[in-house]
């Protein structure tokens, strides 16, 4: 992927999101968290969530974001780590349930769904994912994340 090329895609988005300073977030979770490796986000609504998580999940219900890796292929340059869909409908609402912006709330999606595509799975890593999502989510001046949330 060039720097020239979009990592966030948007279908169905609400107009009032500020695309370049998500773009902007994606951009720096790739050079920075990702190290160089390549990956794609699209942020949409609860309509395609539900129906990419009954696709490709069994789970007839949308959620707020879904993480879909890459298996390894014959060493691409730069390496690819898979795609997330982000529901912006989700993101909206749980964005005024935790009083910050819908934004915001975009990129905690967005970081979540990166460290899934880096294999890892809060389920079942013994805390490794909610410390790395702390971690991250303070270096980059972001509220409060996903994994924290649930074991609140």
């Amino acid at each position: 992927m060039s720097s020239g090329d979009h990592i966030v895609l948007f279908r169905r988005a609400p107009a009032e999101l500020d695309r370049r300073q998500l773009e902007r977030f994606a951009r720096v979770l790739r050079e920075e968290l990702c190290r160089g490796a390549g990956f794609q986000c699209l942020v949409t609504d609860d309509r395609e969530l539900r129906r990419l998580n009954r696709r490709f999940l069994s789970k007839n219900h949308a959620t707020d974001v879904l993480s879909f890796p890459q298996f390894p292929a014959p060493s691409p340059q730069p390496p690819f780590l898979g795609e997330i869909a982000i529901s912006a409908e989700r993101a909206k609402a749980q964005a005024r349930t935790y009083g910050h912006s819908t934004n915001d709330e975009i990129c905690i999606l967005m970081l979540h769904g990166v460290l899934h595509l880096m294999g890892m799975d809060h389920e079942e890593d013994r805390g490794e994912m909610r410390r790395a999502e702390s971690r991250w989510r303070m270096r980059l001046g972001l509220p409060q994340g996903l994994v924290e949330r649930a074991t609140a």
